[in-house]
This record gives structure tokens, C-alpha cells and sequence, in this order.
């Protein structure tokens, strides 16, 4: 689980922000809503995000995503830009680096990790795990006369000098450690550990015009009992879907765009060596069964293709996917914008069958429906965040728990409306 985020430099944010997911003492609606775990850390499940257009909410989002792929990213030479993209509305900040500090839990086990980086290299990487109240450095990474140099704590890890450097290697100065060390045959329990939990827990960005049925149909087609779950999850959404068929069906692939896949990097080995065999893709086809009554008052059945199908039925469809996910995997996943293609009620809706899942699940959500607001029996106040531009174009982030005063306010969705808590267009 994720306790904080601190970024600083990074698109909209020129000062350093943090986001947390750290309870308050508040007790409210704690069984399903709040995680300890560790003695007196108390973490949330969900953080929403309410701010303006511009204001920087899919920039926190882009924050988490940047990390996730640069973990993940093998560059093919030191050339290639790491991606990362400074505060630019300044004279200052393009020529420094940005700054990223993650502190998160596998298990009952709490990890810290620093890094900073500019478009052409990393400059700081650590990795730190928290045996009792002080940490206990994992590794460090700095860059000195043209090379990243990497030490690994023998105190805390067993590694050879032999493994050491062989890491130290691979790690160009524009990649991460975590990359380089999947890289080289070696097994290091304190590296597993969060490698496992980034591939498997620490999942991308959701846009607002992502099709996500594709993620739902691929696993209707492979588990019958999350085939059950979704049409439960649709049924009590009130959609009138009876059954879902999904199944991948294999079509021919004109010789240019084979040509194309199987000199993708991109496309794993087992994949590409497929379709030389084969000459196919494998593309999901998915019909829908509707239930309606018919003028003599009885039920008839029709099954349809999924392009006759809404955008809301789809958008509910693949969320209803992504819940039973993350629920299942212990995962943590940021959805921008998650009311597209949804009305209100259905993303009052989501949240809640979120939360009645218990577990250590997360999720962080931006939106503009502030109807959420008026809904006390579904949100906690330490839940809800806020962010506004500032003067020079920057952000700033900032919790509702920021405020005093809060019990008097009769109504935070008219405070919010009426300016309260900034985070509103200026018209």
C-alpha cells in the first residue's frame, strides 16, 4: 500500500507536493475504508482529487505513471531521454531536476524510495526498508564522472561484488536500478519483494478514453467466476445484461502489418515467434444478452454485439473489471476523470462496491462530480484533496482535512461550489 508521494520539479508542480493516503484519527467508516499496517499506521483505500481544468490533477496521476514506467523501461543506449518532464514555466527549474520521494508497504513491510533524475539522466536512486523505526539503506545510486555508480548495503543484502557490477553495467545512466536488475541472474530477497509488488500491485493510469472492456472481456473469457462477478456487478448497476459471451477468435494478418509485429521490441519473444507461425491475431469477440419485457408482459432474450452496446455500458463493464482486480491482487490503481461515460449514481456506485470489498486495495481518483461531496455515508473528509493554480502557473496540492471548521459546514458541496476551498475555475 501506498502511504506518500512527494514530487517537486515535475510538469505542473515547481514546489515540492505530497499526497498521502495516512489517516487521520478519525474513526469514521474505519472497517473497510482504512488499513493498519503497522502498529499505528493507519492508511487509506481511496484519495479523490477535485480541482479545475489545468489545475494539475492528471499531472499527480502523470507522477505515479512516470514512476511506473521508468521502473519498467529498458532503454537500448544512454541516450535515450528518460521521459521526465520539468516545472517549464520558469527560467530556473528546466535546468534542474525533478524529484520523486515514494514511501509504501509490501505486506507489514515499510519501503522508502528517492530518486532524481533530469531528461538526460539520473542523478540520485535509493531504496530503503524499515526494519524497525530507522531505515536501513537497501541501495544507493549516484552519478559520478559519466557513470552511475551503484552500491548495494552488504550490512543488509547478500550480494557478490561479482552481481554488484554486473548490475552497475547493465544500469545506464538514464534507467533505473530496478530495470538493470532484472537484467542479471540474481536473486535478492529485498529486491523481489518490490519488483513483485511493482509489477503485480503498482498499476498504470486509467484515462478517461481507455477502453477498458478489452481488460474485462480477456478475463471473462479465461475465469467463469469473475465472469459471474461482472454480470452481478452490471446487474446491480441496473443494466438489463443477462449473460456476457467472450472469446478470442484468430484473424488473418495482412503481410505489412505482420512485418510490422514481428519486429516490435514491444511484443513479447512467445508472441511474435506466434504470429510468424501462424500469420494471426487473436482479437476478442464479445456478444450481450439483454433481457426486456415484451407488450404481453413476457421476457425475451437478444444477444448483441459489443459495438451496439453504450459507452456507460462498456465504461461500467471494464471498471467492474478493474475492481475485481484490484481487490483480488491487493493493487493499487489511479483512474483520471473516472465519471466519463457514467452517471453520477454509478460512480457513487463504484466507489462503494470498492469499499465493501475489504482489503489493502487502493485506489486514487480524480473527478469534477462533486455530488460525492454531498455523500457523507460514503466519504471520509481525510479522503478528499484539492488541487489550484497558482499565480505563476504552478500547483498546489492540499487536503480537506487542511481546513478548520469543517463540522460547522452544513453542506461541502456548496462550500466547494461557492470557492470554500479554492480548486474552482475563476469566471
Amino acid at each position: 500500500m501506498i502511504q506518500e508521494l512527494k514530487i517537486k520539479n515535475f510538469l505542473s508542480f515547481k514546489n515540492e507536493a505530497t499526497i498521502s493516503f495516512e489517516a487521520t484519527k478519525n474513526k469514521k467508516y474505519e472497517d473497510y475504508q482504512v488499513v493498519e499496517v503497522a502498529p499505528n499506521v493507519r492508511l487509506l483505500r481511496l484519495a479523490i482529487v477535485y480541482g479545475a481544468n489545468a489545475s494539475g490533477k492528471s499531472n499527480l496521476l502523470n507522477a505515479f505513471e512516470f514512476l511506473n514506467r521508468f521502473w519498467e523501461k529498458t532503454p537500448s543506449n544512454k541516450e535515450v531521454p528518460t521521459g521526465v518532464i520539468p516545472f517549464l514555466l520558469d527560467k530556473h527549474t528546466p535546468k534542474e531536476p525533478s524529484q520523486f520521494s515514494l514511501i509504501f508497504y509490501v505486506g507489514p513491510t515499510k519501503y522508502s524510495y528517492i530518486l532524481e533524475l533530469t531528461n538526460e539522466k539520473v542523478i540520485s536512486e535509493s531504496l530503503s526498508i524499515y526494519p524497525g523505526i530507522q531505515p536501513a539503506l537497501i541501495f544507493d545510486r549516484s552519478f559520478n564522472n559519466g557513470i552511475s555508480e551503484i552500491n548495494f548495503n552488504k550490512n543488509r543484502v547478500k550480494i557478490s561484488q561479482i552481481a554488484n557490477e554486473q548490475i552497475a553495467v547493465k544500469c545506464l545512466p538514464n534507467m533505473s536500478v530496478f530495470s538493470a536488475y532484472k537484467q542479471v541472474n540474481v536473486n535478492l530477497p529485498e529486491m523481489e519483494a518490490v519488483t513483485t509488488w511493482i509489477k503485480e500491485q503498482y498499476k498504470s493510469v486509467i484515462e478517461p478514453d481507455m477502453n477498458l472492456s478489452f481488460f474485462s472481456e480477456d478475463l471473462i473469457s479465461k475465469d467463469q467466476a469473475v465472469k459471474e462477478y461482472i454480470l452481478d456487478f452490471l446487474h446491480r448497476a441496473d443494466y438489463n445484461i443477462t449473460d456476457i459471451n467472450s472469446e478470442a477468435v484468430a484473424k488473418k494478418v495482412p503481410t505489412q502489418l505482420l512485418n510490422m509485429l514481428v519486429n516490435d521490441n514491444d511484443i513479447d519473444e512467445e508472441e511474435r515467434d506466434r504470429l510468424k507461425r501462424e500469420k494471426t491475431l487473436k482479437r476478442m469477440q464479445t456478444t450481450f444478452v439483454h433481457k426486456v419485457t415484451n407488450s404481453q408482459g413476457n421476457e425475451d432474450f437478444f444477444s448483441l454485439p459489443k459495438n451496439l452496446q453504450s459507452a456507460g455500458t462498456l465504461r461500467t463493464l471494464g471498471l467492474a473489471g478493474v475492481i475485481n482486480y484490484i481487490v483480488k491482487n491487493e493493487a493499487f490503481v489511479p483512474i483520471d476523470e473516472v465519471e466519463s461515460s457514467l452517471h453520477p449514481k454509478l460512480i457513487e456506485f463504484f466507489i462503494e462496491n470498492f469499499f465493501k470489498q475489504k482489503g489493502r486495495s487502493q485506489l486514487l481518483l480524480t473527478t469534477h462530480y462533486d455530488g460525492l461531496l454531498e455523500e457523507e455515508d460514503l466519504l471520509r473528509k481525510d479522503s478528499i484533496w484539492f488541487t489550484s493554480k497558482r499565480n505563476d502557473g504552478s500547483t498546489e496540492l492540499y487536503s480537506l482535512s487542511d481546513f478548520k471548521g469543517l463540522s460547522r459546514i452544513s453542506s461541502l458541496q456548496k462550500a466547494y461550489k461557492y470557492g470554500k476551498f479554492g480548486a474552482i475555475p475563476n469566471i
